[in-house]
């Protein structure tokens, strides 16, 4: 089971970055970022496991869906990268290489009372379970649109970035 779980059935790429200056403000979008340890740069972000958000593509048609709405827009949804192509839920507590950048997906990145007020009522339960995922930085690097986006065995990691086996 270990061994399928670890397998992936190819590379994603970042689709969208966005970022926003402060709480409460809309996210803008960037052709390219700069991920520092606490998170993009310029960005009002949460340095730790929740330095950086992502969120599937695959997960937008969902959403539009189940609010009755022919799209939904990535800064809607106020995550940071936007990534298609790979099942991050099958990538929670592993590291990817993002452009130049190793991130670690830590945690769920459950939809707060904001999605009601950008989609009204039943934006909060339309986005539950399609919210993304928060990382964390082990390595700070710059990323692009298109940048391919690979998770890395942990074994390629250098020993200091490895998850410890015991807590």
């Amino acid at each position: 089971m270990r061994e399928m779980i670890a397998r992936n059935a190819q590379a994603g790429r970042i689709d969208w970055i966005g970022v926003r200056g402060a709480r409460r403000e809309p996210l803008v979008a960037h052709p390219e970022a700069q991920i520092l340890h606490a998170g993009l740069e310029g960005d009002h972000a949460r340095p730790g496991k929740r330095a950086v958000t992502l969120i599937q593509a695959e997960h937008l048609p969902a959403i539009a869906a189940y609010l009755g709405r022919s799209e939904v827009r990535a800064d809607e949804l106020r995550r940071n990268i936007l990534v298609s192509g790979l099942n991050l839920a099958a990538l929670k507590g592993r590291a990817l290489q993002i452009g130049d950048a190793c991130l670690r997906i830590t945690t769920i990145c459950a939809p707060c009372s904001r999605m009601e007020e950008t989609f009204g009522p039943g934006g909060y339960s339309a986005v539950r379970g399609h919210g993304g995922w928060c990382a964390e930085v082990l390595e700070p690097g710059r990323i692009v649109l298109g940048d391919a986006v690979l998770p890395l065995a942990e074994d390629c990691l250098p020993p200091n970035l490895r998850v410890s086996p015991h807590p």
